[in-house]
């Protein structure tokens, strides 16, 4: 409910906006009419014609500006060849997957070659094995056709999987943070992002400058920091959130030295996830701290259980100073 959709229908122009503009490259193109934009989309219910087959749902476009039978064949070929359905051309849709229907509305979409496709949560429907591997099919169709995406997705895992750039939206239609998937995951610059893309301990904190930068957080002790450099000029006593990713954090049932940072607490919750084991502990404060350990042993020498009292620690590397 944040606005995506409608960012793709005021691009497709089938909204047009209350104010600003809509440029793609150096053009205006706010009220230029829909067929008249380089635009394609490709929806979440795929919108194919059922009574036609693969071949001729995509080429309807070409055949709508009345290209020449022998290009039709031409071009339709290459891009079922692209989406890896020239063997499925001459089925009915009905006889197609989830995920062959989903290569068949890319197809339809790019065979006119629009400088831009949209995609409204296109793996919606899929599965999660379908999923994944279409996932790498876009990636692979993308860069071997270098059009850009415009892809809509609330799936977290999605968007990191596939872009080069991201907007993270809030729920009051608000840009919270533009950049690439590692530094919105690395440095989020607000709790928002830090807990909605993949997940975060946050904590609150009061700065304390002396011959190093620290936090004191209340009924737990202090931290040390590393700050970038839009954080260098706060002064004393600055009110601050600190956050510390999952897998950034050591859980061990024994003291080890080593790290910037160390907490003690007991263990609420346990979860085997296969690849990773998720724990919860809770500490003297009261505060739940959630950590992601790799399961790099079939059975780790030290196990740890429900009620164990364990050290949590960190590098001062792997806080983030949130902008509040």
């Amino acid at each position: 409910g944040c606005g995506k959709t409608t960012i793709l229908r005021l691009i497709g122009g089938f909204e047009t906006p209350d104010s600003g503009s809509i440029m793609m490259g150096d053009l205006d193109i706010t009220h230029v009419p829909i067929n008249q934009r380089r635009v394609n989309t490709v929806f979440q219910s795929y919108a194919l014609f059922p009574h036609m087959t693969v071949f001729e749902n995509v080429a309807y476009g070409l055949r709508i500006k009345k290209f020449t039978e022998d290009e039709i064949v031409r071009r339709v070929q290459k891009i079922l060849r692209a989406v890896h359905l020239e063997h499925r051309m001459h089925k009915s849709i009905d006889q197609l997957s989830g995920g062959q229907q989903q290569r068949v509305a890319l197809a339809r979409a790019i065979i006119n070659e629009p400088q831009v496709l949209l995609l409204d949560e296109p793996l919606a429907a899929l599965d999660v094995k379908m999923r994944e591997q279409m996932l790498i099919e876009l990636i692979d169709l993308q860069d071997s056709i270098q059009t850009t995406f415009v892809y809509v997705t609330h799936d977290q895992t999605e968007a990191l999987t596939v872009a080069d750039q991201m907007a993270i939206m809030n729920y009051d239609g608000q840009i919270e943070q533009v950049g690439t998937p590692q530094e919105i995951y690395e440095f989020p610059v607000s709790s928002y992002v830090a807990q909605f893309v993949g997940k975060a301990n946050i904590f609150k904190g009061t700065l304390k400058l002396d011959q190093h930068l620290m936090c004191e957080v209340a009924d737990i002790g202090s931290f040390f920091v590393h700050a970038p450099h839009k954080f260098l000029n706060m002064s004393d006593g600055a009110h601050v959130l600190l956050s510390i990713r999952p897998e950034k954090i050591w859980i061990s049932k024994e003291p080890t030295p080593g790290f910037s940072n160390g907490v003690t607490g007991q263990v609420i919750s346990i979860v085997y996830h296969g690849p990773a084991t998720q724990y919860k502990v809770r500490l003297k404060n009261g505060h739940i701290v959630e950590v992601f350990e790799q399961n790099e042993e079939h059975f780790p020498k030290a196990k740890i259980d429900y009620d164990d009292q364990v050290y949590l620690y960190w590098q001062k590397e792997n806080v983030v100073l949130l902008e509040k």
